[in-house]
């Protein structure tokens, strides 16, 4: 296992009815903007269960977050909240919308020219203004990690930053919020948990068995209850077994002392910036393939997870593996969620230009940076 050091100070609030603890947790003094999308919270009872707990307190609210948040979109928000001198923010939704209000945050207080630097270049920032979550589609852990994915819509940038700074002070986690999402979005949901659970997992053995044990656990979880959220989407436990599950997924203890991945990731961003897939659809092309693809170097935990998520046994070693990953890809298509880019109208084209957007950038990725751009271009041909 390697040394790591390992702070978390999101607090979680989690069960049905919390919403209303937001007038006992936000500041006195707060002036807010509510951050949320295309107005789903208006229509399942959540923005008025929040506009019910905020009563006293001053707010403005800022709609339309796109499902890949735009730059430019945020920045609409940053100039309202500096107009208004708003001090707090709250993001009423799910990852997406989570992760604009990450980098409303930062930007808002940003000293340089440029905010987009915050994102293409990782700076460090030094300050943001504080926010909160209520989420009602589970799938990011946005809602307790400083992770945050913006689209730059001008060029098609779709990238990734973190910082502590932005971890929400406390969210709000209730699974009856859940209860109205459409199918498909229940399906990437579960796809999105099960591979960020799979970036911190499959990648190679450092006899980190407590890790180990948890990621297998959330995968298993997923596995039993994924599907019965889609034939009984009103069942709570399912429900809140599948919320924990996406939390757990991505707020950085399962990845302590562990090598990651996130090639599957960074590939499907791509796919995402550039076809406008669901980010969940990508990662469902994506993680087969590069299993395949990199099966010598992952073989090891591959085969565990056949065993202890799956309850794969076979003696040959190439069975197991191959077995693990057509089980894999065969729970995603159970989500309902396609595994191939022919399913969505996608030639094989993207192979080309997805491989050499990633060269432009100089990136090599994975657990040991040795999947270069030409990997991804056969990873993606096996996807066809």
């Amino acid at each position: 296992m390697y040394n790591f050091s390992y702070i978390n100070p999101t607090k979680l609030i989690f069960g049905a009815g919390q919403i209303e603890k937001l007038k006992t947790e936000l500041p006195a003094d707060a002036k807010i903007l509510i951050v949320y999308g295309g107005g789903s919270i208006k229509h399942n009872g959540v923005y008025q269960q929040i506009i019910n707990a905020l009563q006293g307190f001053e707010y403005l609210e800022f709609s339309g977050i796109e499902p890949n948040p735009h730059y430019e979109t945020c920045m609409e928000a940053v100039e309202i909240i500096r107009r208004e001198q708003i001090n707090f923010l709250l993001a009423a939704g799910g990852g997406s919308v989570i992760d604009a209000a990450k980098f409303m945050a930062a930007a808002a207080l940003f000293k340089g020219d440029d905010p987009w630097q915050i994102v293409e270049q990782g700076l460090s920032i030094e300050s943001a203004l504080p926010l909160c979550t209520v989420l009602t589609l589970p799938a990011t852990g946005s809602e307790m990690n400083g992770n945050s994915v913006i689209t730059r819509d001008a060029d098609r940038n779709k990238l990734g930053w973190g910082s502590l700074k932005v971890y929400p002070v406390f969210s709000i986690l209730d699974p009856e919020t859940t209860y109205t999402l459409p199918p498909k979005q229940i399906g990437n949901g579960v796809v999105d948990t099960f591979v960020h659970t799979t970036e911190q997992y499959l990648t190679f053995a450092t006899d980190a068995k407590l890790q180990d044990g948890f990621a297998e656990t959330i995968l298993r979880t997923l596995i039993a209850e994924g599907p019965k959220a889609l034939q009984t989407p009103r069942d709570y436990n399912v429900r809140a077994n599948l919320m924990f599950a996406s939390t757990m997924a991505l707020n950085g203890l399962i990845g302590t002392g562990v090598p990651q991945d996130w090639a599957t990731h960074g590939i499907g961003h791509e796919l995402t910036a550039r076809y406008g897939l669901d980010h969940g659809q990508t990662l469902a092309i994506v993680l087969p393939g590069a299993l395949t693809v990199l099966r010598e170097q992952k073989g090891e935990k591959i085969a565990q997870c056949g065993r202890n998520v799956f309850g794969i046994n076979e003696q040959n070693i190439d069975t197991q593996i191959d077995k693990t990953i057509s089980a894999i890809e065969n729970f995603f298509e159970e989500m309902g969620i396609s595994t191939h880019l022919s399913q969505y109208g996608i030639t094989e084209e993207a192979a080309d230009a997805v491989s050499a957007r990633l060269a432009e950038r100089g990136w090599l990725l994975g657990e040991k940076q040795n999947i270069t751009p030409q990997m991804v271009k056969t990873i993606l041909l096996l996807r066809k």
